[in-house]
């Protein structure tokens, strides 16, 4: 027996996700690198929503 149970395989076998950079602030988002368009971590993404809702 190789000494390795499923969830060692499992493990092994599961790739890290790459997460995405905010275009504003560089900081990590949310998103993962396969993304399209623009990404924003929670922070920019919220400043934005407060932005674009009271633009009327």
């Amino acid at each position: 027996m190789s000494g390795k149970t499923d969830v060692d395989a499992d493990r092994s076998g599961a790739q890290e996700t790459v997460y995405a950079d905010c275009v504003h602030c560089a900081e990590p988002t949310e998103y993962p690198e396969s993304v399209k368009g623009v990404t924003l971590c929670p922070v920019c993404e919220w400043q934005e929503a407060q932005r674009t809702a009271c633009s009327g």
